[in-house]
């Protein structure tokens, strides 16, 4: 024991074991070289002693003479040690998510805490390093005041990680539609907002009038809003809706017990409200003997069980509707009727034609950063070149809410490409009741459960 005591005090066994650790974790793995410059500092702090002599002697010298300095110096070195701890873990580990709308119900509650790993997929480094600790996109006790800096802006970079996104996977991503926003209506997708007013205006006017009513701002990728759905395809599938129903390559979806739909109830008399509650249903309209329900197949069984009710039926959207991506009334897809498509896969070509480009156009122009224009004549310039194909950089992803018909997901803004992806959700590990009172507000059955 002695010995190994001695061991781990030699300064060149501590040298090599953290030199060890830095390289293999920010060099190595970050893969960034200019990070070598770190061993610098590990280098003198076992051997040239530096900083040491010239900034630690002064440092201990004022602790000395001044008690008040030495307080506050111990503080503010506690919190400087533990920021950067924690910014480390957030970057690289993993970050809490609280669900905050009931897209994913019934799988996940409004009020779930949930761990999301970041090293499923390989965390990615920041697009803007130069950041408030602790905040996304905003200040704290502001709406409008920006949390970070453009002033260092790094490229697209994903560490490795333990996998990639799978379908089914429950995945957090930074929301692709949040590139640009309306600084005095966040709560609204921009895109939505222009083509009202569009509609109304015109595509010139419209689009002047917003600029006029809103302060219009934009978000690099990774202070945009946070979204979790499910993977629904991954880069390469076909995907297709028919009558609520999802297929990938022509398959059915996996089951997913707790997906929930709009039903219709009609009854002989009313449903009293501690009835609808017990079922555990939490999204409804309707009084008298005729509702809307957003169900799971076990609780739309349930209610056809009961007594006064006379028929249950599942609720399908059969008109096109110009809100579903691209929003384009001529292809007649609706939530509940959709496509196919095809996701976007790395290195898959496709032809630049005009039913191509209505589909991709926002792919390869927003989120791969081309120029694309159509001449009169049918010809295509890619960055102001004749081209007749494109060849993806990035893969892409499908993403839906369990909660299919009250969920805003790619059926209305189309795909998530993979510089977006956060992370996976892993499991619950708090779960609250908004409508209880502390301790019955707490959910316990859903502490540490994992997120299927």
């Amino acid at each position: 024991m002695k010995k190994i005591k001695e061991l781990l005090h030699n300064r060149w066994v501590g040298f090599t074991l953290w030199s060890l650790l830095y390289i293999l974790w920010f060099v190595v793995w970050t893969g960034n070289l200019w990070l070598l410059l770190g061993e610098l500092v590990i280098i003198d702090l076992y051997f040239t002693h530096y900083l040491s002599r010239f900034i630690g002697e002064k440092n201990r010298e004022w602790c000395r003479r001044s008690a008040t300095y030495k307080f506050i110096y111990e503080w503010i070195n506690a919190i400087v040690f533990a920021t950067v701890v924690a910014s480390l873990i957030h970057i690289f580990v993993f970050q809490m998510y609280v669900i905050p709308s009931s897209s994913m119900e019934s799988s996940l509650l409004i009020g779930d805490y949930l761990y999301v790993s970041k090293v499923a997929y390989g965390p990615q480094m920041p697009n803007t390093p130069v950041a408030f600790p602790f905040v996304h996109h905003t200040m704290p006790f502001s709406q409008t005041k920006k949390s970070f800096s453009e002033c260092i802006k790094w490229p697209y970079h994903r560490l490795k990680g333990f996998g990639s996104v799978k379908r089914n996977d429950v995945v957090v991503f930074n929301f692709p539609a949040g590139d640009t926003v309306l600084l005095q209506r966040q709560d609204v997708t921009y895109y939505d907002v222009l083509r009202e007013y569009q509609r109304t205006y015109g595509q010139k006017a419209g689009r002047e009038r917003l600029f006029n009513d809103y302060t219009v701002i934009t978000r690099p990728v990774d202070k945009r809003e946070n979204y979790i759905k499910r993977c629904v395809a991954i880069a390469g599938d076909s995907l297709k809706i028919v009558g609520g129903e999802v297929y990938v390559n022509n398959e059915p979806q996996a089951p997913v017990p707790e997906k929930q739909y709009m039903y219709t109830v009609m009854t002989s008399s009313p449903l009293s409200k501690y009835a609808i509650e017990k079922l555990g249903v939490t999204e409804w309209s309707g009084s008298d003997t005729n509702y809307f329900m957003l169900l799971t197949a076990d609780r739309a069984e349930a209610l056809r069980r009961m007594n006064n009710v006379l028929a249950v039926e599942r609720y399908i959207y059969e008109e096109p509707n110009r809100e579903v991506y691209p929003h384009d009334l001529s292809l007649g897809w609706n939530q509940d009727n959709y496509g196919p498509i095809w996701v976007p896969a790395k290195g898959a070509t496709i032809a630049l034609t005009p039913e191509n480009l209505r589909l991709y156009r926002r792919c390869i122009e927003v989120y791969e950063g081309n120029r694309l224009e159509e001449q009169p004549d049918g010809t295509v310039l890619l960055n102001g070149t004749p081209a007749t194909d494109y060849t993806f950089r990035m893969n892409y992803y499908w993403m839906m809410g369990d909660n299919r018909h009250n969920s805003a997901d790619s059926r209305f803004w189309g795909f998530v490409p993979e510089d977006h992806i956060v992370g996976r959700a892993s499991f619950i590990w708090l779960s609250l009741d908004s409508q209880k009172s502390f301790p019955s507000n707490i959910r316990w059955n859903r502490l540490f459960t994992k997120v299927r």
